[in-house]
């Protein structure tokens, strides 16, 4: 499999180096050349295969050969150690969960398949020790520090906005250690990220580092969203309605993930692109005109983002025809108040806790509108304890810790501040 750059001016490249180069050289995000839709035979029967099976038949055409099928399972069956229920929350709306994994955040299945594949790279070829690069708006950061921890030959740099994201998500990517550096910048996730892609456009560092981004712009990060989609399939195709899914979106990789996943024959009558007033797609889907904005800090912090990247990734699965994409795709924002209600409301009518993100999602659901013939999905991204500051006083009840928390809650921070681009690069040039 060959992907090339949405710019279109850099050469295509394999799996294995969209991988390790993150971002093609000429700015561009890397997409896959040719997609094929998967089997009727496999979707008519998906409910008779385990959810490797599934994610199995549903990456391999995009890493090919480069991977070894029983690498490429044994990756997969690492990747996938935790589950990924769906919780019942009214009648037609349930709530899929993908908070279920070592950090608590939907963002482990991708951090934990990249990890896995850039690990296998590098012990097969010997190459250079890669530096993994990446900006988080929260859960990134923790995720990716998680799935990289330890693995020889990477070392994890990982940029988040000071104060802009959780207690909990902060200690989850300063806490750490090991091959794992946290840089806590002065400013917004916006700037995380221009400083991220400045990096890979670097001539200075590009000569003396081997640079990788484990943001949703990697490929090996953002095609295992994938998976969620086809196991909330699974477990619904009994019911024989109309599926709708609403995703939390920030950066966007998870819709345009699920997306994809439609391109490859996943029966799904419409998507919801959910955001909260960082409201830039919505604007779009509206007026045709994209227009990236400084990002505004919200209770759902993962998605305050300004530019999101992948809505480009988006734009080309339709080859650019506004009129294709609106039928297949919405999206809508709301606010913080709103975002406060449908939590309170979630827990007080259907005695379910809603993070602020899951809760932004089920507004989707809401607005978008589910006749008795559809049944609707959102998406709960990551586990409520992450939010405790937003979620206790909305419920009034003080959450749990799971142990997943416990193990990192009480550890010291660890972070170097920076606040401008030359910061970074001299860090990263004496490392």
């Amino acid at each position: 499999m060959n992907f090339y750059s949405l710019n279109k001016i850099a050469p295509n490249v394999s799996f294995k180096d969209a991988v390790i180069k993150g971002l093609a050289p000429d700015k561009g995000l890397y997409f896959p050349v040719k997609i094929t839709p998967l089997s009727q035979e496999f979707l008519n029967n998906i409910e008779k295969f385990p959810n490797e099976e599934i994610a199995f038949e549903v990456i391999k055409q995009f890493v090919a050969d480069e991977i070894p099928e029983k690498e490429l399972k044994e990756i997969i069956d690492e990747t996938l150690n935790f589950d990924f229920p769906l919780v019942s929350i009214e009648e037609n709306i349930a709530a899929l969960e993908l908070f279920h994994g070592p950090t608590m955040a939907f963002k482990d299945v991708g951090a934990r398949f990249m990890a896995r594949c850039l690990g296998y790279f590098n012990k097969e070829e010997k190459t250079a020790k890669v530096t993994v690069l990446v900006a988080t708006s929260g859960d990134t950061g923790g995720a990716v520090a998680s799935g990289f921890l330890g693995v020889e030959g990477v070392d994890v740099v990982i940029l988040y906005p000071s104060g802009k994201v959780s207690d909990v998500q902060e200690k989850q990517l300063t806490t750490l250690g090991q091959n794992i550096t946290a840089l806590e910048v002065n400013g917004t996730f916006d700037d995380c990220q221009a400083m991220v892609k400045r990096a890979f456009l670097d001539g200075e560092l590009i000569a003396n580092k081997n640079l990788t981004s484990a943001n949703s712009i990697n490929v090996a990060r953002w095609l295992p969203q994938m998976f969620y989609f086809f196991f909330a399939y699974k477990q619904l195709k009994s019911k024989h309605k109309d599926l709708i899914f609403s995703v939390p979106s920030g950066n966007f990789g998870n819709i345009c993930a699920g997306l994809m996943a439609h391109k490859l024959g996943l029966p799904v009558k419409h998507f919801i692109a959910s955001t909260n007033i960082n409201d830039i797609v919505p604007n779009y889907m509206e007026t045709g005109i994209y227009t990236p904005k400084p990002s505004k800090q919200t209770i759902s912090n993962a998605m305050d983002v300004g530019d999101p990247s992948n809505f480009v990734r988006i734009l080309e699965i339709f080859k650019n025809d506004d009129a294709k994409l609106k039928k297949v795709l919405s999206s809508y924002s709301f606010t913080d108040k709103e975002t406060q209600n449908a939590m309170r409301e979630i827990k007080e009518k259907h005695h379910y806790i809603a993070d602020p993100h899951g809760a932004v999602g089920y507004l989707g659901l809401k607005k978008y509108g589910i006749d008795p013939n559809a049944f609707g999905i959102f998406l709960e991204t990551a586990h409520p304890v992450k939010f405790l500051n937003v979620v206790e006083p909305i419920i009034k009840e003080t959450l749990e810790l799971p142990k997943q928390i416990k193990e990192v809650i009480d550890k010291e921070k660890v972070s170097i501040k920076i606040s401008k681009y030359l910061e970074l690069k001299e860090f990263l040039l004496n490392s």
